[in-house]
């Protein structure tokens, strides 16, 4: 395979952001963009490939479909691997690691889905050279990736390695912590265009907050990752390498928004503090120690924006839960006039003693929960917030 013309690539993501991949896909130059379920096919070159792993906010994998074949047994499957020159992609001495999934009545055990795979990989490296590569799964030179659905099997190249929602700036987490990407998609769901105040009132471990800095100064969302699985590749282009990351760094802007946090565990605080250091925001970030009830909102000069992710209610009973989201409500009606406010929560019942109307209802996967994105507007002046509608029952 000629990595050095265009070829066709895949992005892996969360269900539901599709939509919001491929218009990143579309800024980043990418061609021939196509949504599919969890994924977003598009055409591109190795420096596209580079910018992608380093630049999408809302991508987990970056994939590169080498081979296609059908396999209605162990045997087949063994069959289709080998049919592949694994010495253009990796040396003898080389390490690799297989990430399987399968959606088939035929294959439904991915960890030996895996182990064949390896088999035969390694089976055509010892039938040439005598010798075997061995197995890295932390970090191996060489990452694959195979997905079957019923009998059709798709073998592709992983250049991101890790996922990419492991940003390298979050060394630490509360019990309960939104991924990366998952927080750079409410950022880009709720339409901010990086000016005014950005407020997180529970800001947990602070990742709403630090990936909605480094949008607004369109800082390279991996840019601080150690390592992605590209450079481990025989054909990595180091020189091209560096020139694209030169030019997402000379893409970095300044910033007048004011970024505020608050969350009522001190604890907490300071491992979101620790991570907006990390992250290159130290100071950008305001993060205070301070209960949901006891927070201002200072004047949304040039518009406000508050991005929430509360307490669930998953351990909490009904009532309780409820009183919690109705004080929340009543707290945005009264300090918080010219702010547009976003909560997202799996819990349907708490989310309508809010007591407003919601403008906006978008769909967001928080991990394996089902959660809802609703945006309210605190009006001000001939809109007064005092005249918002109630939610319906």
């Amino acid at each position: 395979m000629n990595l050095n013309t265009t070829f066709n690539i895949v992005a892996k993501t969360q269900q539901g952001l599709e939509p919001l991949l491929a218009t990143e896909l579309e800024q980043l130059g990418a061609t021939n963009i196509e949504q599919h379920k969890r994924a977003v096919s598009f055409d591109g070159d190795k420096a596209l490939l580079y910018k992608a792993n380093l630049c999408l906010r809302t991508a987990l994998r970056i994939l590169i479909p080498i081979h296609r074949f059908e396999a209605v047994n162990e045997q087949e499957l063994y069959n289709g691997i080998q049919e592949v020159n694994w010495e253009e992609y990796m040396d003898v001495n080389g390490t690799l690691a297989i990430e399987a999934s399968t959606n088939s009545d035929l294959f439904n055990h991915t960890q030996y889905i895996s182990q064949k795979t390896k088999d035969a990989i390694v089976d055509q490296f010892r039938d040439k050279f005598g010798v075997r590569p061995s197995v890295d799964i932390n970090r191996p030179d060489l990452r694959l990736n195979l997905h079957i659905f019923q009998h059709q099997c798709t073998l592709s190249l992983d250049s991101s390695g890790e996922s990419l929602h492991r940003r390298g700036y979050r060394a630490d987490a509360n019990l309960a912590p939104l991924n990366e990407v998952t927080a750079a998609a409410l950022v880009l769901h709720s339409g901010w265009n990086g000016e005014g105040v950005f407020m997180d009132c529970m800001c947990g471990s602070g990742t709403i907050l630090i990936e909605a800095a480094m949008f607004a100064k369109n800082i390279p969302p991996n840019i601080n990752r150690e390592r992605f699985g590209f450079e481990g590749w025989k054909d990595f282009d180091a020189p091209l390498w560096t020139k694209v990351k030169e030019e997402a760094l000379a893409g970095i802007r300044e910033t007048n928004a004011r970024f505020i946090g608050n969350d009522a565990v001190f604890k907490v605080i300071e491992i979101a503090r620790n991570n907006a250091r990390k992250a290159g925001l130290d100071g950008l970030i305001e993060l205070t120690n301070k209960r949901f009830e006891e927070q201002t909102a200072p004047e949304p000069q040039n518009g406000g924006i508050v991005i929430m992710n509360p307490p669930y209610g998953e351990r909490l009973d009904v009532g309780e839960i409820g009183a919690f989201y109705k004080m929340m409500g009543d707290k945005f009606k009264q300090e918080f006039s010219g702010y547009d406010v976003w909560i997202l929560s799996s819990n349907k019942e708490a989310l309508k003693k809010v007591g407003l109307a919601a403008s906006k209802r978008l769909v967001v996967w928080n991990s394996q929960l089902e959660c809802k994105f609703h945006k309210f507007e605190m009006y001000r002046g001939t809109k007064r917030t005092d005249k918002v509608v109630m939610l319906e029952s």
